[in-house]
C-alpha cells in the first residue's frame, strides 16, 4: 500500500515550443516539498516456470527454508543449480517447499546469467520454479533507468524516465497484489527492462535518487505510466491503440524527427507474411484500413485465398514484428509488400527520444513529464 500526499501539477510545453528560451514561460504550481522516502520491496520474476536455474551469491549467502529457518550457507562466488522435485525445490543438499538465498554484507545474488541486488526466492509452481527478485524499489530503479535509456543520456530525460519507470512498476504492482509470487517480470513485453547490476552507472544512481519516491498521478490514483522509444512525430491517444480510453494518455506532437532508428522499412514476401499470419493461406492483399487522426494504422486487412484477418490496434505490430503501427504498404512487381514506417513502439505516453531532445534543448524532467502525460500530479510516496 502507498499513501500519496502533496501533488504537484505538472504544466503543458506545447504552446512555448517556439519561442526563444521557451522553458522560462512555462507554468507549473509548484509545492517544494522533501519526498517522503519509500521503501517498498517489488518482487521481480528473473525465471518463470523453469525445470532448473542457476543461483549464487557474490558474498557467502544464507539459505533458508519458507518458515524462515536457516538451512545452511552457500559459499561466495560459487553458482548452483535449483530445480524442481516432487514437493518442492532442490537446492544443493537440500531440499524444502522454498528457499530463501539472502547474501551477507552488501552482496548481489546471481540468477541465471546475471547479478542483482537484493535476495532471492526460489519457489516451485505448476510448471516448473520461479526464481523471483525481492529488491528495494528504488535499487531496482537504478538497474531499469539504465536499461530503458541510454544512461550517457542529458540527466534531465533519465530522471523523467526513473519516475515513469517508477510509477509504472508501482502500478504493475498494485494491478499484482493478487499474485503471491511476483509483481512484475523483467522483460519490456508487459515489464520493463531489468538487466541488473549491469545496466547500473552514477548517471542512473543520480536520476532516481534525486526523485526518490516520486510518482504520477491523475485524481490521486497512480498513472498507467507508458513509455516507447519514439512516435515518428506525434504520439497517440490510447483508445486508438488499447481501445480502452485514459485522460492522461493523450496525443501530442514529439520531438523525435531527427532520430534514424524512428524511420524504417520492412519488405515481406507473400510467404512470410502467411507464415506470421494463419489460416489464410497465400497472401494475396494487404491493406490499409483505418487509420488513427495521426496516420497510424488501426486496422489491416490482410485477404489470403483461403481467408481474411483483420488485425486491430497493437495486433498490427505484433503478429508482423513490426516497430510501430505507422507506416504506409505498396505492393512490389515481384508480389511482394513494402512498409514504409516511422516510430518505434506503441506511441503511447512519453517517448524517450522526445524527452531525449527535449532535455537538450533545455527542458527540465518535470516539463518532460507534463508534456507526455497530461494533467498528471507528481505526488511523493510513503510506504505503508
Amino acid at each position: 500500500m502507498i499513501s500519496m500526499k502533496f501533488q504537484l501539477l505538472l504544466g503543458s510545453l506545447l504552446s512555448q515550443i517556439k519561442v526563444r528560451h521557451w522553458w522560462l514561460g512555462i507554468l507549473l504550481w509548484i509545492a517544494l516539498v522533501a519526498p517522503a522516502q519509500a521503501s517498498v520491496i517489488l518482487r521481480v520474476a528473473i525465471e518463470r516456470g523453469v525445470n532448473q536455474a542457476r543461483v549464487g551469491s557474490s558474498t557467502t549467502a544464507i539459505v533458508k527454508d519458507s518458515t524462515g529457518r536457516t538451512l545452511g550457507q552457500l559459499p561466495a562466488m560459487s553458482a548452483f543449480y535449483a530445480q524442481a522435485v516432487p514437493g518442492g525445490v532442490a537446492l544443493d543438499k537440500w531440499q524444502s517447499g522454498l528457499f530463501w538465498i539472502e547474501p551477507s554484507g552488501k552482496g548481489f545474488v546471481y540468477i541465471g546469467d546475471r547479478w542483482f541486488r537484493g535476495r532471492t526466492l526460489v519457489v516451485p509452481t505448476e510448471k516448473g520454479i520461479d526464481v523471483v527478485n525481492w529488491v528495494d524499489l528504488e535499487e531496482y530503479l537504478y538497474s531499469v533507468v539504465g536499461g530503458e535509456m541510454n544512461s550517457s543520456w542529458p540527466g534531465e530525460a533519465l530522471k523523467a524516465q526513473a519516475i515513469a519507470a517508477r510509477t509504472y512498476a508501482l502500478y504493475k504492482r498494485e494491478q499484482q497484489r493478487s499474485n503471491p509470487v511476483y509483481d512484475l517480470g523483467d522483460t519490456p513485453d508487459r515489464w520493463q527492462i531489468y538487466k541488473g547490476v549491469s545496466s547500473e552507472s552514477p548517471t542512473t544512481y543520480a536520476a532516481v535518487d534525486a526523485t526518490a519516491g516520486q510518482v504520477l498521478t491523475y485524481n490521486n490514483n497512480l498513472i498507467l505510466s507508458v513509455f516507447h522509444a519514439c512516435s515518428g512525430g506525434h504520439t497517440e491517444n490510447v483508445e486508438d491503440v488499447w481501445s480502452n480510453p485514459l485522460p492522461y494518455l493523450r496525443a501530442v506532437q514529439d520531438y523525435d524527427q531527427n532520430i534514424k532508428e524512428c524511420n524504417w522499412q520492412r519488405t515481406f514476401t507473400p510467404t512470410e507474411i502467411s507464415s506470421r499470419i494463419s489460416g489464410i493461406g497465400n497472401i494475396r492483399e494487404v491493406v490499409a484500413e483505418s487509420f488513427s487522426p495521426f496516420r497510424s494504422v488501426k486496422a489491416l486487412r490482410v485477404v489470403g485465398d483461403k481467408g481474411t484477418k483483420v488485425l486491430r490496434g497493437e495486433e498490427v505490430r505484433t503478429a508482423l514484428k513490426l516497430r510501430s503501427t505507422r507506416f504506409n504498404v505498396t505492393r512490389g512487381a515481384d508480389g511482394s509488400f513494402t512498409l514504409q514506417g516511422a516510430g518505434f513502439g506503441h506511441g503511447l505516453g512519453m517517448s524517450q527520444w522526445g524527452a531525449y531532445n527535449l532535455a537538450l534543448r533545455g527542458a527540465n524532467h518535470l516539463q518532460i513529464l507534463g508534456h507526455y502525460y497530461r494533467g498528471v500530479a507528481l505526488t511523493p510516496i510513503k510506504a505503508k
